[in-house]
């Protein structure tokens, strides 16, 4: 039998058999339609559109307490110690400087807390302790046969005069301006009158001579010092507004009488 005989037979219809030849032009081709993007506009409240999730926008700048729910939230008093070394460093510097009078321009924009809890806490344990060993040392060079006691008195007198002076003393400024129509700011007074207590913490050691000429000497030049630097600033902060010298004098004159106070009482 001719071998032609078997190519020319049909072979579609058996199981498995594959057509020699693919015709090109019976391919189906499938083009994927492109995909429309559909852009939705924001829901502004007036419908229930499509609405675009952000993540909310971070703020770490506390705001001061505006009321009375604020200023018993600790969190609000949180940026008032956001202070590093060396910003308390050039404010301590900048507080023995009495002259200067720029004190509220340098904490305008971070005004703090530290420098009044550190300085008025430091200056209640000196006082109390140099306080006691002045009069050991005074009582030594007067009359050496008799006892000496250390008297704990000393920490309630410095810790109720430091603290109490150094809280009070502003907040009456303040409301008292705040009377008076003066744009006043009870955190920056706070921090001013509380550094203006700095020099008084090296004139504890000086205070420790027993000499007590050199000792009234020492306290007034402090006091001088002291009370400069708050009168001054404090002038330089109601400059411009109503004639408010007699609230300069008055500061003046309250920090003068702070120091007699600790000269008198502490180290007698």
């Amino acid at each position: 039998m001719d071998e032609s005989s078997f190519s020319n037979l049909p072979t579609s219809h058996l199981l498995g058999s594959v057509p020699s030849v693919i015709n090109e032009e019976k391919k189906s081709s499938y083009a994927a339609p492109e995909a429309s993007m559909q852009n939705f506009s924001p829901n502004n409240g007036s419908g229930r559109g499509y609405q675009t999730l952000e993540a909310p926008a971070e703020s770490f700048e506390q705001q001061p307490p505006n009321n009375w729910k604020g200023v018993f939230n600790i969190s609000s008093y949180r940026q008032y110690f956001n202070v590093d070394t060396d910003v308390v460093i050039n404010r301590l510097i900048s507080s023995f400087h009495p002259t200067a009078g720029d004190f509220f321009n340098k904490i305008e924009a971070n005004p703090d807390l530290y420098g009044l809890i550190w300085i008025t806490t430091t200056l209640v344990f000196m006082l109390s302790c140099f306080g006691n060993f002045a009069t050991y040392l005074m009582q030594k060079h007067t009359d050496g046969t008799t006892t000496w006691s250390f008297d704990v008195g000393y920490v309630n007198v410095a810790a109720f005069g430091i603290y109490g002076y150094a809280i009070a003393v502003p907040m009456a400024f303040y409301f008292l301006l705040q009377y008076l129509g003066s744009n006043a700011s009870l955190i920056r007074f706070w921090c001013m009158w509380g550094y203006s207590l700095s020099i008084f913490m090296p004139t504890a050691f000086l205070l420790l001579i027993p000499v007590e000429f050199l000792r009234w000497i020492i306290i007034l030049i402090t006091g001088t010092a002291s009370s400069c630097f708050v009168a001054l600033n404090l002038r330089s902060y109601i400059e411009g507004e109503n004639d408010l010298t007699i609230i300069v004098i008055a500061a003046f004159l309250l920090q003068m009488a702070l120091s007699i106070f600790i000269k008198v009482w502490f180290f007698p």
